[in-house]
């Protein structure tokens, strides 16, 4: 039940959540529903700091934190700790989807 955010763009969720649910920002290229380990390998329950995001087209909390106007409403964290595994990354790339990394743990 402790609370897991994405590695990029993280919608603040449980782990049970991910895994029921998927994302609403990110499904058709994570693939986290029903997916134990898709979860545990794209979110972290490290994290820093959270916003709530009701309207991402007309947000500066959302530009201030690169969260795509598209985003779904909801909770997100400031900052992760953890990397996406890099076939994700190049997975990203190839559907033109930037990735920025929210991890702040090794600045």
């Amino acid at each position: 039940m402790f609370p897991r955010n994405l590695k990029t763009k993280p919608p603040f969720q449980t782990f049970e959540q991910f895994e029921n649910d998927g994302c609403d920002n990110c499904e058709s290229f994570l693939r986290m529903k029903n997916n134990k380990d898709n979860v545990y390998d794209h979110t972290s329950n490290n994290f820093d700091g959270l916003i709530a995001l009701m309207n991402p087209d007309d947000s500066w909390v959302c530009k201030w934190q690169r969260i795509d106007p598209r985003a779904a409403k909801g909770m997100y964290a400031i900052s992760v700790s953890g990397k996406l595994p890099l076939s994700t990354v190049r997975d990203m790339k190839n559907r033109g989807i930037p990735y920025r990394s929210r991890d702040t743990s090794q600045r």
